[in-house]
């Protein structure tokens, strides 16, 4: 998958989130508090994902994986990609869109490297920490990255007033171009949606 993105974003004529708007975003989310309620809802929702990303996590060879507890990893992807996107009202019952974006960008591997530089499971710039204080290393940290990828999408969805083929172009810095948008939204309806 990184392969196919390099040559996407070789071809690159978004902003490369460096829009000016974004700073202000990532900065309010990484001051954010971890969630989960717990309700109905979100314990189906929780049911019906943690198999799914378990499968994709053990897809990847072990030392990429995030400790040898599989189920735990994928708890801990599901609590903040749940949690994250529920704070952006345009994610709110879009979770699955996240982890579609989480698939195609990293294929679940948290330590993940673009050619563009792009680090994590969301594959957010490199560039951030120095502007919000932040280690690079910090990218790596499943929570911080989600939260910080969601942030960024959910502010191109908005942008783009919930077009997602225009936002997921901007997110991957290929806007104009179909070839990422339909790699995340194929990717959403063959394997995220419930």
């Amino acid at each position: 998958m990184i392969a196919v993105l390099g040559i996407a974003a070789g071809e690159a004529c978004a902003d490369g989130q460096r829009d000016p708007g974004l700073r202000a975003v990532i900065a309010s989310a990484i001051g954010g508090k971890p969630c989960f309620d717990g309700k109905y809802d979100d314990i189906v929702w929780y049911a019906l994902m943690q198999p799914r990303v378990e499968k994709r996590l053990r897809q990847q060879p072990a030392d990429l994986r995030l400790g040898d507890d599989v189920p735990e990893a994928a708890e801990r992807i599901l609590r903040a990609v749940h949690c994250e996107s529920s704070k952006h009202d345009m994610l709110r019952d879009r979770p699955q869109l996240v982890l579609a974006v989480i698939d195609v960008e990293s294929a679940f591997d948290p330590f993940a490297v673009s050619s563009a530089g792009a680090v994590g499971l969301m594959q957010v710039m490199p560039f951030w920490p120095n502007e919000l204080g932040l280690t690079t290393r910090d990218l790596i940290d499943v929570e911080l990255n989600v939260r910080m990828g969601t942030s960024i999408l959910a502010y191109y969805l908005n942008r783009e007033r919930g077009d997602y083929i225009r936002a997921l172009g901007r997110y991957n810095g290929s806007l104009g171009k179909r070839t990422y948008p339909d790699l995340v939204l194929n990717r959403l309806n063959s394997r995220w949606q419930r």
